[in-house]
This record gives C-alpha cells, structure tokens and sequence, in this order.
C-alpha cells in the first residue's frame, strides 16, 4: 500500500487539501497545527515512506559541494581522493550534483584561510576539508555552523569540530598494524630507519602524528631494544637533496636493512635503493600510488598499507549527497580499511567496489 498510495488520497483521509498533504511531506510553513496532526496521523497509519529520490529529483535544485585540501603533485594520494569525488559527482549527476576543488598550501595557514574565505563566500551546499592545525580550521568550522553549512573531516579527525562525518583510517591502529607487520621481517635487526617529511620541525598531518604514536607504542611494547633512526627529507627540497641525504645515511648506517615511512611518499627511498642497487635495504610505507607500486613490483618496497583514497573521495561527497539531498542520517565515523599489500597481492587491489 506504501507504494501505491497517492498525495490525493492522503489528503481525503485527513480531510485536508492536497496543498497542504505536500507542504507537510516536505516540511514547509503555513500549515496549522490541527492540519499537521491530522495528515500525520494518516501517515503514521498507513506507515508511508516517502520515496526520497524521486522527490529530490522532483525539486530539480542543483547543489555545489566544495573540497579543501591540500596541493600537490601528480600520481599522488590525493588524487586519487580526487578522483572518487569526481565519480561520485558523475554518479549523482541526475540530482544536478557539482563538485568543486580548491587547494591550500601545507603548513601555510594564510593559504588555508584564503581559501577557506574564498569557499564561503561561494556559500557552499556542503564541504569536504582536509584539515590544517585545529585552532586554525575551527575558524572556519565555526562559520559553517553559523551557517548551517554541512562538512566533513577527510584525512584527520577532529571530533571538536563537530563534523557530519569523517573519513580516514584509525591513525593509532594504522602505525601500531605498520609496526606489527613490519618486524614479522624485521624482528633481527637493531636498528630500523624512519623516514619523514617535515617542514618547521611538524609532519603534515595530525593523522602522520597519530600513526607514529600507534608505531612507536608497538615497538616500545615488543622491541625496545630495535633502535629507530629518523630521517628527514624535507618537504620543500628535491631528488637531488634527497639521494644525499639518503646517500649519507645509509654509509654511516650499514645495519639498517629495513625502513618505514608513515606517508605516501616511500618511493622516494625506494627508487633511491633500486637506482643505487641496495638489494639488502627494503622500506614500508603507506598508499597505492603508481610510484610506489612500482617500487613494490620491484622489490624495494616490502610492505605498503592501503587506506582506499579512491573511496575515501567517493564516499565524502556521497555522504553529503545522503544528508542533504536525501536528507538522510547518515555514519559519523567512517574508518577504512587497513589493508597490506605486497608484490604478490598488489594487482588484484581494486581502487573501489
């Protein structure tokens, strides 16, 4: 009966006029209270339920939804992030959906609000954001519930900011998987290298920050004595600097065997090992970009940790689409899969399902 009920004959049951049976379907104004009660009793009776898409559809509005997040290069975890935004968009694009990306620059807060100010003044339907330092975002999050503005946290998870949503792995159970999986091969060395990229003595994310917390608990629980040497390859320099630094290490180094990057950036070691033949030297690090696929098919990389930067996108402005458009509830909190991949496993990796 639910599906086959009409607007009219809702209106006959509740002695109401069909104009007033749709203003109470849609939530609107002007409608008396003794009219509201008597439509949603009739509702409740006959356990109607709406049919959500076909009245999106039916307003025929279109909807803009913005992603912040940071610039970067080709072939790179964030554009991966991209493009699952842009397939949702293409996906939905019967509701007249529009995405729209705009890009900060890491570790510059005057960039973050630049852009932050720029997207509010488009006043965005919905808003993705990769965030910066949390003083900084909350004054934008701020502004976005001052204005009713849905957004979702992708990447770091800031519960004070009180997103919709959140997409992203479990930082802490990420870095202490990381180091698991890593000393099943590792479990005879004395000494292991962890690369990071920073700028002003920071990493670039809250998340990097919490995965290294999860690594560094396992490892202080399970291999205390495993010594941990950090290298730095600064986010600002280049291949050259970093074959230095590399270079310089590893020849004052000559137990390390095994390193760990808590970034997508592992390649940088791994085409450094293969290019300078270490076949003794390996490295671990995180997401399926074609670089670091290709060190890992190669045998420089051992181990990668895949967080679905493809769905992560996808689902951001779905999630948006399912609370706004469809004005659905929808999860707070969307961890994704942690998930290893190796030489043997890496080409039945699929981006989305």
């Amino acid at each position: 009966m639910t599906e086959k009920i009409r607007i009219k004959d809702i209106a006959e049951r509740s002695g109401v006029s069909v104009g007033t049976v749709d203003r109470v379907l849609h939530n609107r104004p002007n409608v008396s209270k003794t009219a509201r009660e008597k439509v949603e009793k009739v509702l409740k009776e006959i356990n109607y339920q709406p049919n959500m898409y076909a009245s999106a559809l039916a307003y025929n509005k279109s909807y803009t939804f913005y992603i912040i997040m940071p610039k970067h290069a080709s072939e790179a975890y964030w554009e991966e992030i991209e493009q699952g935004a842009l397939k949702a968009c293409e996906t939905r694009r019967d509701f007249h959906i529009d995405v729209r990306i705009m890009y900060y620059k890491r570790f510059d807060t005057e960039t973050f609000v630049a852009t932050y100010e720029e997207c509010l003044a488009q006043n965005p339907a919905g808003v993705v954001v990769v965030p910066s330092d949390l003083e900084v975002t909350r004054q934008f999050t701020d502004q976005l519930h001052e204005r009713n503005i849905p957004f979702i946290l992708l990447d770091s998870y800031m519960p004070d900011l009180r997103p919709l949503s959140f997409y992203g792995q479990d930082s802490f159970s990420s870095g202490y998987f990381a180091a698991k999986m890593l000393m099943l091969i590792a479990s005879n060395e004395k000494e292991i290298m962890l690369m990071k990229q920073m700028k002003n003595g920071k990493v670039a994310s809250k998340q990097q920050d919490n995965r290294e917390v999860g690594f560094r608990h396992y490892m202080h629980d399970h291999y205390p004595s495993v010594a941990i040497n950090e290298v730095d390859l600064p986010l600002d320099s280049n291949k050259k600097e970093y074959d230095k630094i590399l270079q310089r290490y590893f020849d004052s180094h000559p137990d390390t065997h095994h390193c760990i990057t808590l970034n997508s950036k592992a390649h940088l070691v791994g085409e450094f090992l293969l290019r300078t033949n270490r076949r003794n030297i390996q490295i671990m690090g995180y997401d399926m970009v074609a670089k670091n696929a290709k060190c890992l098919r190669e045998g420089s990389i051992s181990f990668l940790i895949a967080q679905h930067a493809f769905m992560q996108g996808y689902e951001c402005v779905d999630t948006l689409f399912q609370a706004i458009v469809l004005r659905k509830k929808v999860n707070p909190i969307n961890y994704m899969p942690i998930e290893l991949l190796s030489k043997e496993n890496v080409d039945f990796y699929r981006r989305y399902s």
